[in-house]
């Protein structure tokens, strides 16, 4: 083993190993959001991977190369694969043993087959620039999200490219000799780089995890517990932020009603009632995007937000949501009940607020109810009298 000569060299995976207890305890505290874990893994093992070279473990300028190799290409791929979970995406298997093979087996191979130290340092350092370039480039959608995200978005990118520029400006076309390799600027600069940008990293993805937990409880404090929507406080603040984001439009709103809904109070009761309207809400959430915001007005009238969609896009949707609302089973009432649904559908004006727009949408439902119910109606076909 190894003493470094330099103990502040000891500062950067010391602080990765407090932000990976930090990941696992707020996942001990929200056990839901399983890419914290992914997180405290990253950090956990780029610790790991630090400390291996650092203090030479193992022994061996060939296995510490390969151990050590293994250990950063897992510990980035690990963490990348935590940021795209939480985005609803995730790494595949073959792409965490395609990147294991390529780069480890590459490190291996220019050891101990055809030694070539250059070789080697630009494969590890690129082979993860090129890892988190790539998820970066999947996730850029961030850098149009709240701040949180494009300051986390931006770091990842300046993360990324570090690997290339400081691999290149430190390197260059000839590698630092093996006597001298742990007091070279490439070494040097490698340790401290990857301290600065990996603890920025690290508090990027604490400061998004923060904002996430606050959006968290926001939400819960605006869901219907009924329904698992939105209330109308919520729908209302969370649709504000929808309409404020500048690559948003265009927007559509759909107001949906369900068709006879007290004869089913009348005639089977309030828990049947109530089942009707859970089942309508997890039906509403199954056909919405991502990206729409789905609440409840009141009584058995819906509301969905629905960003970068225009008055085409939200009659596909609505027509879906009709059809699937008209070939379901609700739990509480006979098999040959059938419930139907009608839908008001309106895109939003320049300069237009949410209540306008509300307004708008409201009054092509009506029309929707007048015509017979059980249909889709847009705001401008209500207008014309179509």
């Amino acid at each position: 083993m190894r003493v470094p000569s330099n103990p502040l060299i000891l500062i950067g995976p010391t602080i990765l190993l407090l932000f990976a207890a930090t990941f696992v305890w707020i996942w001990m505290i929200d056990r839901r959001r399983k890419h914290l874990l992914y997180y405290g893994g990253g950090a956990l093992l780029f610790c790991i991977g630090a400390m291996s070279q650092i203090f030479a473990i193992p022994e061996g300028a060939g296995p510490n190369a390969v151990v050590s190799a293994f250990i950063y290409v897992s510990s980035v791929l690990v963490l990348c694969d935590g940021l795209l979970r939480r985005s609803g995406r995730g790494l595949h298997w073959a792409e965490y043993v395609a990147s294991i093979i390529l780069i480890v087996g590459g490190i291996a191979y220019f050891f101990y087959i055809d030694r070539q130290l250059i070789t080697r340092i630009y494969l590890l350092n690129f082979g993860i620039g090129v890892i988190c370039l790539a998820s970066t480039l999947r996730l850029r959608g961030l850098r149009y999200g709240k701040a949180a995200e494009r300051v986390l978005f931006w770091v990842l990118l300046a993360f990324s490219i570090h690997f290339f520029l400081r691999t290149t400006l430190t390197v260059g076309l000839v590698a630092p000799s093996a006597t001298s390799f742990a007091s070279s600027p490439f070494w040097l600069a490698l340790q401290y780089s990857v301290a600065v940008l990996g603890v920025a990293l690290a508090l990027a993805i604490v400061q998004v995890t923060v904002s996430d937990t606050l959006d968290e409880l926001r939400r819960e404090r605006a869901l219907d517990p009924l329904t698992g929507l939105l209330n109308r406080r919520g729908f209302e603040e969370f649709a504000t932020v929808r309409l404020q984001a500048p690559h948003a439009w265009p927007i559509s709103l759909m107001v949906v009603d369900i068709d006879h809904f007290k004869k089913v109070n009348d005639t089977h009761g309030h828990l049947a009632g109530d089942a009707v309207l859970k089942t309508f809400g997890q039906l509403m959430l199954a056909t919405a995007r991502q990206v729409d915001v789905c609440g409840r007005l009141g009584g058995e009238e819906f509301l969905i937000l629905m960003p970068n969609c225009d008055l085409e896009g939200a009659r596909i949707v609505a027509e879906r949501l009709r059809t699937s609302v008209g070939t379901a089973v609700f739990d509480g009432l006979p098999k040959e009940w059938r419930v139907t649904a009608s839908v008001g559908i309106a895109e939003i004006r320049r300069g237009e607020a949410l209540l306008e727009l509300i307004a708008r949408a409201d009054e092509a439902l009506y029309e929707a109810k007048r015509s017979g119910r059980d249909r889709v109606n847009a705001y401008r076909q209500a207008i014309a009298g179509v």
